[in-house]
């Protein structure tokens, strides 16, 4: 007989499974940004404009408006993800009397960018910056908003530079918003600046963050705001083109700097209530079927809620580790549906709460990744300093809400694609294996929900019958399609419906 010749393949290794991953993820993410018509490279008028305006340096003031003042005397420094170049805001702090003086720096985007020109044109196309694994899609161009505009270490940049006072509780007595020139004296990340909290050696500036930051907290808590505690994933690849997915808990220095961004955006929204005129960021209070809905589920699950309790008090008091806190955290979700932007000229809106924060809010601190921002700092500025606020910022106010409806669709449509493509790419080599995590959802009466694994850090649809809400349970990973960006699970034990 002749001999039969058999060509023996050897078993994939950790880095054959490796490659073929990122190859998953980085094809995935090309159709991703093309199904959401994600933008690419600037046009060519956008790339000249820039040139133009780099070489002519920022704008002035305008006519009538109070004059940029040289403010690079004070010691700002900047906190942000490690990495960042597009560094919107700087903060110094110090104690006044009882009180605390804020000085929070916020990058003058107004001053680069010219009104009806190809930026302002291409800035209203793209909406926000997306990000993605791989990188981001910035708002503005990069010699703008991670060069000139950004308030970089060791360079004098055009900012709106809010001074808010606060007496001994943390309740603003006094705001004030001009035009500035300012210079970060430091870049510091959330990871050092909580290393030097912790261990002792920050300075004054990080010192009084954490102090102020604790009083606004505390008078969120006192306004009834939520924040829900919620982790996020997090998704990185490294030099090799290995992908992981994680969870991260938000470090407390993040909070606190975060309420001070918050008090900066409540002030805008004063100014502007006060002037009848602007744009609102607005959230809804929550349906009281939705907070009667969210009790029933902390009943079923076993989660105390005391006689007289407010929702409120009982999400801040969830620990998203506990896995019976998990599920109501995830059904908490729905207490924050609605919010919109709000824009007003000449009447206030009929409701211009944002229910989570619990006071007016409105977006005034990322102008270099969120185009409202732009619009709010200069009708901010106008209304601080008595004058009208500009033609270009007052006419564009109608338009954004649903500009900024749009981007932020788009956004949270990428981001949420993102992660499901890596979910995806991840496990798809591991149909039929088993892993540990929480059912924190349930649906269709009970048939099916989602799970929140433990190791990786993937949710995924999971079928069984009468699945355990809040309960640890073992699933066996039943489907996945890199294409779709889906994984489906079961209960282990238990065969999918067909």
């Amino acid at each position: 007989m002749p001999r039969r010749h058999v060509r023996l393949r050897p078993a994939p290794t950790a880095a054959d499974d490796a490659r073929r991953v990122d190859a998953d993820v980085r094809a995935g993410l090309d159709a991703l940004r093309a199904e959401l018509d994600v933008p690419a490279a600037f046009p060519a008028d956008v790339r000249a404009e820039v040139d133009a305006v780099l070489a002519a340096g920022p704008a002035a003031a305008p006519a009538g408006a109070p004059a940029r003042v040289d403010a690079t005397d004070v010691p700002f420094v900047t906190v942000d993800p490690e990495g960042s170049r597009d560094l919107d805001q700087a903060v110094h702090l110090e104690r006044r009397g009882a009180g605390h003086r804020v000085r929070y720096a916020i990058a003058d985007v107004a001053a680069w960018v010219r009104p009806g020109g190809a930026v302002d044109a291409e800035a209203r196309r793209r909406v926000v910056t997306l990000y993605a694994p791989d990188g981001r899609t910035p708002l503005h161009p990069p010699e703008l908003s991670e060069g000139a505009a950004s308030l970089l270490p060791g360079q004098d940049a055009p900012a709106l530079l809010w001074q808010i006072d606060l007496d001994a509780d943390g309740t603003p007595t006094g705001v004030d918003v001009r035009r500035a020139t300012v210079r970060s004296r430091a870049q510091l990340t959330y990871e050092g600046a909580q290393r030097a909290l912790d261990d002792g050696t920050a300075d004054d500036t990080l010192v009084l963050l954490r102090a102020v930051g604790r009083l606004r907290q505390a008078a969120e808590v006192a306004r009834g705001g939520l924040t829900l505690p919620t982790p996020e994933q997090v998704v990185e690849v490294d030099a090799r083109g290995r992908w992981t997915l994680t969870s991260r808990a938000t470090l407390p220095v993040e909070e606190w700097n975060a309420q001070v961004s918050l008090l900066t955006g409540m002030s805008a929204a004063g100014l502007m209530l006060d002037a009848r005129v602007g744009v609102l960021r607005t959230l809804p209070p929550a349906d009281p079927r939705d907070v009667e809905r969210l009790r029933s589920t902390a009943r079923a699950l076993g989660v105390p809620w005391p006689d007289g309790a407010d929702h409120a008090d009982v999400v801040r008091g969830l620990d998203a580790g506990v896995p019976a806190h998990a599920a109501l955290l995830a059904e908490a979700t729905t207490l924050l549906r609605g919010a919109a932007y709000v824009a007003f000229d000449g009447t206030v809106p009929e409701q211009p709460l944002h229910a989570a924060i619990a006071a007016p809010y409105a977006h005034a601190t990322a102008p270099l990744r969120r185009l409202v921002d732009r619009f709010v700092g200069e009708v901010s500025l106008a209304v601080s300093a008595g004058v009208e606020v500009p033609a270009w910022a007052r006419e564009a106010l109608p338009d954004l809400p649903a500009l900024m409806a749009a981007g932020d669709r788009r956004a949270s449509a990428y981001e949420r694609g993102c992660v499901d493509l890596v979910e995806a790419a991840l496990l798809s080599s591991q149909v039929g294996e088993e892993f540990d995590g929480v059912v924190v959802d349930v649906r269709d009466g009970g048939e099916s929900g989602v799970v929140q694994l433990r190791d990786p850090a993937v949710r995924g649809r999971v079928a069984g019958a009468a699945l355990p809400l809040g309960t640890d349970v073992r699933v066996r990973l039943d489907e996945v399609s890199v294409a779709d960006r889906t994984v489906r699970f079961v209960l282990d034990g238990q065969t999918p419906a067909v």
